[in-house]
């Protein structure tokens, strides 16, 4: 490259070095004038040319002062990389590479960020000599060069992976990835960290350049696992716990030595590598041939992940664990984290209902109840050995059970508070995988957890609340003095702890005991809300916001058992007023509009006096949020685009007023624009808007179906043009709002059938389509079959076999009982399209437990029907196929 020849003035460079020493004041006031001084300087094209030479030329000044110069120009870069002049981007280019090798690591790093940072802004088009110069400098024989070079290159690799592996530039990568392993046995640890930290990048995307070298690669891996440095060591463990996923029958020849090279290392001094080597084990796990492959090494493993549990010196202080009492300690805002609404979704109740907790799967973050605010505690190898148990219990089930129980008892009654408390919580990790074999114990370690939720130490008592919501749907099932009851109680007391942990704790911990009780909690609702509403006096903010799950969850659990004055009266107020007191752009609206939606849906006509402000405020939302996104469509310079959450949460609360108040609710949309409004987000182009939107068409529908008709013509092709699987759970708001249409439409929906009928035919035999899709798209079919049935009935051979198998699950209700109605129409009208699949219908009459006496007689009509056109001999012989289940149920049901 050719040198520009540029050189700065005396007097701009001393203004700048003055600028960049006054910037490192802790004066706020001071910082703030250089920030706006740095804003002003960004006007003159040669600010950044003073900056680069500051970074690279100035050797005698000090090096933070430097390397904060390369930084600003590294934010230059970012916000107006565009607007430098070419010489400007050419001259920091040519520094950058020409002071690779400075003496200083802190410089040689930050000129790697400035490298990394053109690289990922202009591609690597527009700087040809990059990669070749960088790569010519692994040669060099000055340790520094290669250094800053290799830096340089890995901070690419992890930034811009897809640039290396791309045709664009004849792919780097084929040339780059034999040129790294070279350096694997390289004299100098920093080096051989660097090569192997690069290759890392490209194991999970397979790039080719990677898979065409893997023997070598995993050859040289095998090489570094002796390396005493600790960097090397944690890309090591890195790229082992990368291949399990991506080449595990690579590994498995050397997989005994790769399980005891990870144990040891799991058990490192060292805990940022005992973290990555714990990961290993999560990824073996997920493999199919963990049991095989770890079978013989549980009893070495399971100590040490349960060791790996315990709370280090470091966690206990970074969880303020000695504080027993902070409920008086406002909480920092930095601790809340961002909350994101869950956009409503019509689903059905099964006649199946899986057994199980429901916590397998959660993500990693919250895994272990005890959920952190300080980033440093996120995620740690306390909580990486947890969700390590975790998922070995699902794998190993009780097999696991001789190894743990008999540390159980002795962690579980153990002198030490940080023991036992490691205790309680593999006894929570286990719940999942080894509920089975913890049955028989159960009696007993369910009463002492109980107790140990009055134990003195905050950080026991708030492990013992998770530890207790593993095994809630155990606890429901069994005798509720003794065990519901009790834990209740308990539960109820922690919620008003005087240690905020505690109470985030036990309000998480009585969520998942409300799921799982539901109406048994009926007979304590009056204890429970006058808990749940002094806690609204009691708790901090961040708190609050779970404390609105807690009551919500509850109102979803009980239903309509919530109507009473005196729970209406205890409840409303305390939620009126944290209402009233947030402001329309107050993200702590999301989880009280949650709370309010659930609970307009269960209070039902009792929510009727709150209702017209809630309404009303909702539609200010969505109003104000259109017109927003309209400003920024239209000026982009000026505006900035909505959070659009808050119209997604204000349209999912109008669905729980529709839900709940039913035809009351007319009157609201009768004075409002609602439907106006709702058709403006049934076209946003956000799926989760789309989502809400059609949920609450669905509910508008059902509760006052005058408003929607008088826009049918305009809604119809929407819906139609929304039935697309790839966003699952818009199609699936979508075709169940077309249900409910029919229902109401009856006969007039005929011309629309045409327009709908064949996407609902292609989602019901599509490969893999979630089972809640399914289920929505049979019943509207069915129901299209029950108002149109001539339109439908010669389309019936192409569905009946999956419509069938789709409703079988389900339990009686209104929806499969129209639908129902509208497939026996359809039999009726087109007998010979069910007889290939007669079998499949019959099975699915066998689901019903109750149906109406009139849909009972037109399954015994279409039955027998059947069977005289077959013939006796050929109907015994056809029902002999039948499971014996199924044949006794027709023949005590219907005689055939």
């Amino acid at each position: 490259m050719a040198s520009t020849g540029w050189s700065p003035e005396e007097e701009g460079l001393k203004q700048i070095i003055d600028l960049l020493k006054e910037s490192q004041s802790s004066d706020t006031n001071i910082q703030r004038q250089v920030q706006q001084k740095l804003e002003e300087l960004n006007k003159f094209p040669n600010f950044n040319n003073y900056l680069i030479f500051v970074l690279t030329k100035l050797v005698t000044e000090d090096e933070p002062t430097r390397s904060l110069s390369g930084l600003i120009v590294k934010n230059n870069i970012r916000a107006h990389y565009s607007k430098l002049p070419k010489e400007v981007a050419v001259f920091i280019k040519q520094e950058c590479l020409s002071s690779i090798g400075d003496p200083s690591a802190l410089i040689r790093a930050t000129i790697g960020i400035l490298i990394t940072t053109i690289t990922s802004r202009e591609g690597l088009e527009e700087w040809p000599e990059l990669l070749p110069t960088l790569c010519n400098c692994l040669d060099s024989t000055n340790y520094h060069v290669v250094e800053g070079a290799f830096g340089a290159l890995q901070k690419i690799c992890e930034d811009s992976p897809e640039l290396l592996d791309s045709n664009v530039v004849d792919r780097p990568l084929n040339i780059l990835i034999p040129k790294f392993l070279q350096f694997f046995r390289h004299d100098h640890a920093k080096i051989r960290s660097h090569a192997l930290g690069c290759v890392n990048q490209f194991i999970m995307s397979r790039a080719p350049a990677l898979m065409n070298n893997i023997d070598k690669f995993i050859e040289n891996l095998f090489v570094l696992a002796e390396d005493d440095d600790a960097e090397v060591t944690k890309n090591v463990c890195r790229a082992l716990v990368m291949l399990v996923e991506v080449k595990m029958d690579r590994l498995l020849p050397q997989m005994p030595n790769i399980v005891q090279f990870m144990l040891l290392r799991t058990q490192d001094s060292d805990e940022t590598i005992a973290l990555e080597a714990c990961e290993f084990w999560l990824s073996l796990a997920e493999q199919p041939v963990c049991r095989e492959v770890l079978g013989a090494y549980m009893d070495q493993l399971v100590p040490v992940l349960i060791r790996g549990m315990k709370y280090s010196e470091l966690d206990i202080i970074l969880l303020k664990g000695d504080v027993e009492d902070d409920q008086h300690i406002e909480d920092k805002e930095s601790d809340i984290k961002p909350r994101f609404h869950r956009a409503k979704s019509h689903t059905q109740k099964h006649s199946d209902p899986a057994s199980g907790d429901g916590t397998a799967g959660e993500s990693d973050e919250d895994w272990d109840g005890d959920d952190d605010d300080e980033p440093l505690s996120n995620w740690n190898l306390r909580k990486c050995s947890a969700a390590g148990l975790d998922v070995l219990a699902n794998v190993f089930r009780d097999d696991l059970l001789p190894i743990l129980l008999p540390i159980l008892k002795e962690t579980l009654f153990h002198d030490v508070w940080e023991v036992k408390e490691s205790g309680i919580l593999v006894l929570g990790a286990i719940a999942e995988g080894c509920m089975s074999g913890m049955m028989p114990h159960l009696p007993d370690l369910v009463p002492y957890l109980i107790e140990r939720l009055a134990d003195k130490k905050a950080l026991v008592r708030s492990i013992t609340c998770w530890t207790l919501s593993r095994y809630a749907h155990w606890v429901v099932l069994q005798e509720h003095e003794k065990y519901l009851k009790p834990l209740m109680t308990e539960l109820l007391k922690r919620i008003l702890d005087a240690n905020k942990r505690v109470q985030e704790a036990a309000c998480s911990a009585f969520a998942t005991l409300e799921e799982e009780a539901c109406t048994e909690l009926v007979p304590y609702l009056r204890y429970i809300l006058e808990t749940l509403v002094f806690a609204f006096g009691k708790y901090q903010h961040k708190n609050l916001l779970i404390l609105y799950d807690a009551i919500g969850t509850l109102a979803d659990s009980v239903g309509h058992h919530l109507n009473k004055t005196e729970y209406i009266e205890l409840l409303m107020p305390p939620l009126i007023n944290k209402w009233n007191a947030l402001k329309d752009e107050d993200k702590d609206l999301f989880p009280l509009l949650e709370c309010l939606s659930s609970i307009a849906t269960a209070l039902q006509s009792g929510f009727l006096p709150y209702a017209e402000p809630v309404f009303r405020r909702c539609i200010s939302l969505v109003e104000r949020t259109l017109q927003q996104n309209y400003a920024a469509i239209s000026q982009p310079e000026q505006y900035e685009m909505p959070d659009k959450d808050f119209m997604i949460v204000a349209l999912d609360l109008l669905s729980g007023l529709a839900e709940g108040l039913e035809e009351h609710i007319e009157s609201f949309v009768a004075n409002s624009s609602v439907m106006n409004l709702l058709y403006q987000c049934m076209q946003d182009p956000m799926p989760e808007v789309r989502q809400s939107s059609f949920a609450l068409l669905g509910d508008l529908t059902k509760a006052c179906f005058k408003h929607v008709k008088s826009c049918i013509n305009d809604i119809m092709p929407i819906l139609a043009s929304n039935l697309n699987p790839e966003y699952i759970s818009v199609c699936n708001n979508a075709t169940w709002a077309i249900g409910e249409i029919s229902i109401k439409m009856g006969e007039e929906m005929r011309p629309y059938v045409s327009m709908i009928l064949p996407q609902l035919i292609d989602i019901i035999n599509r490969q893999n389509t979630p089972k809640t899709l399914l289920e929505n798209t049979a019943i509207t079919i069915g129901r299209l079959g029950l108002v149109s049935a001539t339109e439908v009935a010669p389309k019936l051979h192409f569905f009946i076999r999956q419509w069938c198998t789709s409703l079988r699950n389900i339990r009686d209700n209104e929806e499969k009982d129209s639908a129902f109605r509208g497939i026996c129409n359809m039999i009726s009208i087109n007998p010979q399209s069910v007889v290939q699949d007669f079998i499949f219908f019959c099975d699915a009459i066998a689901s019903w437990v109750n149906p109406k006496a009139d849909l009972k007689e037109m399954f015994h009509k279409i039955l027998h029907g059947f069977k005289n056109y077959l013939g006796d001999d050929n109907w015994t012989q056809f029902s002999e196929q039948f499971p014996m289940p199924l044949r006794e149920r027709l023949s005590v049901g219907y005689g055939v």
